[in-house]
């Protein structure tokens, strides 16, 4: 089976500043990629006995094709970028024919073609041409905000945690003075220290994953998800419905966040109902509110309106893109947004939207030169044995154009 997982532009355009750098199936939920999900729920097999292989590739903006490049076949899926698997669409999906496809309301959620499109607007123009051949889905998690990531957190850690520990056995904790609440929710995979932790998976399943480091003290409440080679430092206060991408460090008191990968909150200081890209660091005693003080409604910064609007969310922290990074003491108002490789320091809360490439604080905010953030890119990377490539800085030069009038309101 061939898929290729399109960008709708809209809401490719409401997930920013997450979807800058990656097509909206590498987002992080649970404990996989969206496209990961996938992958394994169709490998499974619909009726568990069926195996497929499965190949898979992305049609998204054009500035983004060269790394993320369609791959097509004699005959394709194309599935929504922003949809996570469940049994009905997996179902729906397999009894589709040449030509018919699956919708969620006005949005397509799938579609079986031996057509190659040249764009994702190609393809929902198409669609929209042919929405009587559509079936309709009447369940369907679809990210259309930032803020339904670290929202619909909880259901997809449980689901990934049964993708990926089915009929396998964890691995043993070993070490004595490290206490687990309901082991039977625990899964540790091999390579895994624990020491002198506490455990709590009662309310929901704590997937430890390869080669991650819990440090002593620490105290963990599920669900949980800690990637491959992923850290908890000594006395954090891990609440519940966390997930921490590959090789990233967390330390202090976080709730409800997402973390993509590679990124660091290594000191003390609050972090909750947030979501974080790659390759961010927070500095020590971080701190980011995620209610107001009169419990009303959070406006946040709209990509498309280009302004702040009503959210309709009680609860949001901070929502900070890829490469992004902060000083030490930051403080961030309730639901703030921070784009792509911004560093932000000083006193004071920064603005609410502090858009891509600037640099500075509440007294001045600045550009932040892209052959500088590009050869800090480069620095980062590099120590966690990863590069910064050609691709990549002409993805930088990218976004670095396109959000330049944001910067000229700075």
């Amino acid at each position: 089976m061939n898929i290729i997982f399109f960008d709708d532009p809209s809401i490719k355009q409401s997930l920013l500043p997450f979807t800058w750098i990656r097509p909206a199936a590498g987002t992080r939920i649970g404990i996989l990629k969206i496209y990961e999900k996938w992958v394994h729920a169709l490998k499974a097999g619909i009726s568990g006995s069926d195996h497929f292989q499965v190949g898979f590739s992305f049609l998204t903006e054009s500035y983004l094709a060269q790394k993320f490049p369609v791959k097509y076949t004699e005959g394709q899926v194309y599935i929504n970028g922003a949809l996570c698997p469940n049994q009905e669409i997996l179902v729906l999906l397999a009894s589709l024919k040449e030509g018919e496809g699956l919708a969620y309301g006005e949005n397509v959620l799938a579609y079986r073609s031996s057509q190659n499109f040249a764009s994702p607007q190609d393809l929902l123009a198409h669609c929209t041409e042919i929405s009587h051949h559509f079936k309709s889905v009447e369940k369907a998690l679809l990210l259309k905000h930032p803020w339904d990531i670290f929202q619909n957190n909880h259901q997809e850690i449980i689901a990934d945690f049964e993708r990926l520990t089915q009929g396998r056995k964890s691995a043993e904790i070993k070490d004595p003075y490290t206490k687990v609440y309901a082991p039977e929710n625990l899964f540790i995979e091999p390579g895994a220290s624990i020491k002198a932790a506490i455990i709590n998976a009662e309310n929901g399943p704590v997937y430890i994953g390869k080669n991650t480091k819990i440090h002593e003290g620490a105290i963990l409440r599920g669900a949980l998800a800690l990637c491959e080679g992923a850290e908890i430092n000594m006395g954090a206060k891990i609440r519940g419905d966390n997930t921490f991408g590959p090789y990233s460090k967390i330390g202090g008191e976080v709730n409800n966040t997402v973390v993509f990968g590679y990124s660091n909150k290594g000191h003390d200081g609050y972090l909750g109902n947030a979501v974080i890209g790659e390759w961010c660091n927070l500095g020590a005693d971080t701190n980011s509110s995620n209610l107001k003080n009169n419990y009303s409604e959070i406006k946040i910064w709209d990509y498309k309106e280009e302004k702040l609007a009503p959210s309709g969310q009680q609860f949001c922290g901070l929502l900070m893109g890829d490469h992004s990074k902060c000083g030490i003491n930051t403080m961030f108002n309730t639901g703030t947004v921070v784009g792509v490789a911004a560093i932000i320091f000083g006193s004071g809360f920064p603005k609410k939207f502090v858009p891509s490439f600037t640099w500075g604080g509440i007294e001045q905010m600045d550009t932040f030169k892209l052959e500088k953030m590009q050869a800090l890119a480069e620095t980062v990377m590099s120590r966690k044995g990863k590069r910064f490539t050609t691709i990549d800085h002409s993805i930088f030069e990218y976004i670095f154009e396109r959000t330049a009038t944001y910067r000229g309101g700075v």
